[in-house]
């Protein structure tokens, strides 16, 4: 007869399971109940504020009249959300490449990092909405101005995090992969680029919000077309229900991003220990 075999953990060790389907959804909603009943606060506020009078109607449009002005003009608002989009995602995604080009670059040559970072940050200081108008001059009143605004917005955070994330490699680890004959390139990709990935995805959730405002911006210099054409227009007819409509959708344009991104970095990610749920934190 057979004795089966066990193995049992040893003391003091305790088997850490993947996360099951349910447990991660207890974690999503524990995380994020806090800023969804803050907005609903926020919401409740706004409508309080404009169902007392407290405010003209022409100054702060009520909850009401911003959605259905949104409901009435649903055509007008989604073609020119779709402009806005385009706009964004494209500056966006160059942000994210040549940022991330620029920062493996500034990384392994100190000379182009003190040539480069003093004028990255030149460029970063001047406000977007004093250039935005050469860039219209220069490339006339199409999409190329206002895309190059949102890789700009956006450009900063993205060099500036993965430069941040690339110098962060312990020292004792790029020596021991020097001493079993790890080139540069291999070093690269099995130690550098793994271990910046938490901090290039931060920049990139902050890239892909500063990426909406910039193409709004462009858009406000000189466009017929986008959000921030509809602002806009709506603030010179003094149509305060447009103009709030517009302002909504820019934000959850913003959010909508920023959440894909979080969600691409859940699956690029899932060993990092913010994407555990049972990691330390501090609950209320």
């Amino acid at each position: 007869m057979a004795v089966e075999s066990t193995q049992e953990a040893p003391a003091g060790v305790a088997e850490r399971n993947r996360p099951r389907t349910a447990e991660r959804a207890l974690g999503f909603v524990q995380q994020a109940w806090r800023p969804v009943a803050l907005l609903a606060l926020l919401f409740v506020a706004w409508w309080v504020i404009t169902a007392t009078g407290l405010v003209q109607p022409y100054l702060v449009a009520s909850p009401g009249d911003t959605f259905a002005t949104i409901a009435e003009k649903s055509d007008y608002f989604w073609e020119h959300t779709l402009v806005t989009l385009w706009e964004t995602v494209a500056g966006f995604l160059l942000a994210s490449l040549v940022g991330v080009v620029t920062a493996v670059i500034m990384v392994y040559s100190t000379t182009i990092e003190r040539t480069l970072y003093p004028l990255l940050l030149f460029a970063q200081v001047i406000p977007k909405i004093a250039v935005a108008p050469l860039f219209v001059v220069w490339l006339g009143f199409g999409v190329e101005p206002k895309i190059l605004v949102a890789l700009l917005m956006a450009f900063f955070p993205v060099v500036i995090s993965m430069v941040t994330g690339l110098k962060s490699i312990d020292p004792e680890m790029l020596q021991l992969s020097a001493t079993m004959g790890a080139g540069p390139v291999k070093t690269f990709y099995k130690i550098r680029l793994p271990a910046s990935l938490p901090h290039l995805f931060s920049g990139l959730k902050i890239g892909a919000t500063l990426a909406v405002t910039g193409a709004v911006v462009g858009e406000f210099v000189g466009s017929n077309e986008g959000l921030g054409y509809v602002i806009q227009q709506a603030n010179g007819n003094f149509d305060t229900p447009t103009l709030f409509a517009g302002l909504v959708i820019m934000s959850v344009l913003g959010i909508l991003l920023f959440a894909l991104v979080e969600v691409l970095e859940y699956f690029v990610l899932p060993w990092h220990a913010s994407r555990r749920i049972d990691a330390a934190t501090t609950s209320l």
